[in-house]
């Protein structure tokens, strides 16, 4: 099989896709966070599920950016490094959830409900180290990069225009519900997961517009008579 960009930019808008429906569907009835359900056999699919989500929309933001790099220009280079930087954070922050919390919930539980309070935008009894730093960076990489990025899309007109405001005010969305009960604070998959599907899939379909005019190019410089010397 020939790797083509326009290959690799269809299998960035997949990835979106994937990681939007993921993002919605794992928060669906989502169990209370502590130190008994994080042990769960339902806990570590919806957490192994989440690692694949953040690691599908690194992806799929990837793909965003670099098929719109000229259009975009330096704010969308900003926002996509944030937003990148989030993910990736999310992406550590659910492995830990996933195969660490689990392995030291029955030693330490006060320490392990610490963490998913602060994970979940509640605050910790107890000190939890640098960990809290890096959640906090993981916030602001999250809220500030979708906001900067969604600003980005909208402006660079390349992909479904609706999505990118739905990306950029996913933030302060999650930044409301952020303060609210954690069955409110699952509410803020939606807007972003719902954003992520609708532009992995106008990516899929930018693909199909390149193709049909670098088609017609081509066959229009066939049809053209050579230049006279």
């Amino acid at each position: 099989m020939q790797i083509t960009s326009t290959t690799l930019t269809r299998l960035a808008a997949a990835a979106a896709i994937t990681s939007g429906l993921i993002f919605i569907g794992v928060q669906l009835g989502h169990p209370p966070l502590d130190a008994v359900t994080i042990t769960s056999t339902e806990m570590a699919i919806r957490d192994s599920l989440k690692v694949l989500m953040a690691g599908l929309a690194l992806v799929g933001i990837t793909g965003m950016y670099l098929r719109q790099v000229k259009e975009t220009g330096v704010l969308g280079l900003v926002g996509y490094t944030l937003f990148a930087v989030g993910w990736l954070l999310i992406l550590g922050t659910a492995f830990a959830s996933a195969f660490v919390l689990p392995a030291i919930a029955d030693t330490n539980p006060a320490y392990v409900n610490d963490v998913l309070a602060a994970i979940t935008g509640g605050t910790p009894d107890g000190d939890i180290g640098l960990l809290a730093r890096v959640i906090q960076l993981q916030g602001v990489g999250y809220l500030a990069g979708g906001l900067t990025f969604g600003i980005a899309l909208y402006r660079a007109r390349v992909l479904t225009r609706w999505a990118a405001v739905l990306l950029a005010l996913s933030g302060l969305i999650t930044a409301a519900l952020s303060v609210m009960p954690e069955t409110l604070y699952r509410l803020l998959a939606w807007p972003n997961g719902i954003a992520m599907v609708a532009l992995g899939y106008s990516l899929w379909l930018s693909t199909h517009t390149a193709s049909t005019n670098t088609s017609s190019l081509t066959n229009s410089s066939k049809g053209s008579p050579a230049p006279q010397p």
